[in-house]
């Protein structure tokens, strides 16, 4: 009896655990997640659930009040970063260095993260279009990454890149 009342309260534990950073970030794909800015504490509970690697899109000029590198290192992960800073940045090239990073770290979970998640989905976005979807398809991707704002900007970014891969006629 007793040992049936261990393994009830360990299925317990083990099924809340993703649901204790569920306010940080949502899984977006098989061991990818993402959210919007983590604290130190969150990034210790992301740790204790398995992440091992951070990607951070947010550039050094917005502060985040405590070194997000150093709280990723002390807590075992591997932290990674990509700026992007404003419009400019919400490029094909930077897409194109989301998925180097990605690819690099494999199968392991990891969280991407900027304020929102909103540039985090813009290059999704991108990525998913450089992986042949269609604009529609990528813009679904972008969406379930967390593109909101920015939507309209990835949108001129697909229609800037349909027209320079256009060989019929000019945009």
């Amino acid at each position: 009896m007793r040992l049936s009342v261990i393994r009830w309260i360990a299925l317990v534990l083990l099924m809340a655990a993703p649901l204790a950073w569920a306010d940080v970030a949502t899984q977006a794909a098989a061991n990818r997640y993402v959210g919007g800015q983590p604290s130190a504490d969150d990034l210790q509970r992301l740790a204790a659930s398995g992440v091992r690697h951070v990607i951070n899109l947010r550039p050094a000029a917005e502060h985040t009040g405590y070194d997000e590198s150093a709280a990723v290192a002390a807590e075992g992960m591997q932290y990674h970063t990509l700026p992007v800073a404003g419009a400019a940045d919400i490029s094909f090239a930077n897409a194109q260095a989301l998925d180097a990073l990605l690819a690099d770290i494999g199968d392991e979970p990891v969280l991407l993260h900027c304020a929102s998640g909103n540039r985090v989905g813009a290059l999704m976005a991108l990525r998913a279009a450089m992986q042949g979807q269609d604009d529609e398809a990528a813009i679904a991707e972008g969406r379930r990454w967390g593109m909101t704002r920015l939507e309209p900007l990835v949108r001129q970014r697909l229609q800037e890149q349909d027209c320079l891969l256009a060989t019929t006629s000019p945009c």
